[in-house]
């Protein structure tokens, strides 16, 4: 049994899938670089990200399945869940035995568990594209956070890219601890040290223009008028607007 080490990224993962092959390792369990493991019986393997490498598997996925299939196990990837690396590599494996005709076949475990990940994290992507909230900053920089289910910052940024093009924007990942910076050319992988007094969820006049904080309050009241309460069904309403969106939802807040 090989521990393989490896970085986290999903070139990271696709390096330690090279690996896999290249050295003919039938046993294998992942453990990416930032966790604690304490394993007696497993030889340590660091795998070093290779893009050389993972662009060779990359291709490999594309060409024994589809850019589809290629692109479902990248949104599998992202969305962390338990043993996931264990799960897309019984995929791949089978997927490189079988070819494309597996994205069909239901009676495989793998199969079943990628189909049904690929629909959450779709689900989760629909969803940051509808609820995300820009508030302008005192830097004249409109500012979002978000806490998604699943790492789907990757997959929204051509929305937001193609949707906003004509202003800077941050989208901030507050459990990740990581967001995408636009300066109305390209977008880039941000890190901030946010200050301690920082709430995501209020609309503080400290780091948040003025006029924000007055079409905050526009923004509610017209809300507010809008809401036939006749016609009000909450079910409905919690069904296509979970909960746990309120807090980041201007509309939502007091």
């Amino acid at each position: 049994m090989y521990l393989l080490v490896y970085d986290g990224t999903f070139e990271g993962y696709l390096t330690c899938i090279f690996e896999i092959y290249k050295n003919r390792w039938r046993t294998v369990r992942f453990i990416r670089s930032q966790e604690h493991y304490e394993f007696l019986f497993h030889e340590k393997k660091p795998i070093q990200t290779d893009s050389t490498k993972s662009d060779r598997v990359w291709s490999g996925l594309i060409k024994k399945g589809s850019a589809a299939i290629a692109f479902k196990i990248y949104k599998v990837f992202l969305s962390e869940a338990p043993h996931v690396e264990v799960i897309l590599q019984d995929y791949i494996q089978y997927l490189f035995k079988r070819g494309p005709i597996i994205d069909k076949d239901y009676g495989h475990s793998a199969v079943v568990s990628v189909a049904k990940t690929v629909k959450s994290v779709n689900r989760e992507k629909h969803r940051m594209e509808a609820f995300v909230r820009f508030r302008l900053t005192k830097d004249n920089i409109y500012f979002a956070s978000i806490v998604p289910d699943f790492n789907v910052i990757p997959l929204i940024i051509k929305h937001f890219k193609n949707r906003y093009s004509d202003q800077k924007w941050i989208i901030y990942d507050l459990k990740r601890k990581y967001g995408i910076y636009y300066d109305l050319e390209k977008v880039e992988h941000i890190y901030l040290d946010l200050p301690k007094s920082f709430d995501p969820v209020k609309t503080q006049g400290d780091f948040f223009d003025s006029s924000e904080l007055k079409f905050q309050e526009l923004w509610r009241d017209y809300f507010k008028s809008t809401n036939i309460e006749s016609r009000r069904n909450d079910k409905l309403h919690v069904q296509h607007v979970p909960k746990r969106y309120w807090k980041y939802l201007s509309e939502k807040t007091q």
